[in-house]
């Protein structure tokens, strides 16, 4: 049995555990600024959260209507453990629920080979996101 849990989430009720997963990993540990973190798409997208046995968060992700993973982070103490290969094929498993053919994300560099191990494929040049550089990968689904 799993220590962590992955469920869809409901944006309204569960932002608060949201935000405070996305602060810390992206605002404060990777120094991404707090207006670029919140571009208003959350309302709009399918969310999912990674919670441990007490039932706090320690991972999200997003799929967005257009076939957009992002804003995928888990906290510190749980990386390495199967949580972000956990929320990714849930979010997957999404798109495919939704009917999309497939899906693509903005894949930061230094971790292309994580989403390459589920089949996405990484196209075009290396580009800037909030000063972290990225690739754009695509999965067919």
């Amino acid at each position: 049995m799993s220590d962590f849990n992955v469920r869809e989430a409901d944006w309204e009720r569960e932002a608060e555990a949201i935000r405070r997963v996305r602060e810390t990993v992206f605002v404060v540990e990777q120094a991404v600024p707090a207006d670029l973190e919140w571009d208003g798409l959350d309302a709009v997208c399918k969310q999912v959260i990674a919670e441990d046995a007490n039932r706090d968060a320690i991972g999200t992700g997003r799929l967005h209507p257009s076939g957009k993973i992002g804003r995928m982070a888990v906290m510190a103490r749980w990386r390495g453990r199967g949580v972000g290969a956990a929320i990714l094929e849930r979010l997957i498993g999404l798109a495919r629920h939704e009917g999309l053919e497939e899906v693509f994300l903005h894949g930061q560099t230094r971790v292309l080979d994580f989403y390459a191990r589920y089949g996405f494929v990484a196209e075009g040049e290396e580009f800037d996101e909030a000063d972290i550089p990225h690739r754009m990968m695509r999965l067919k689904i």
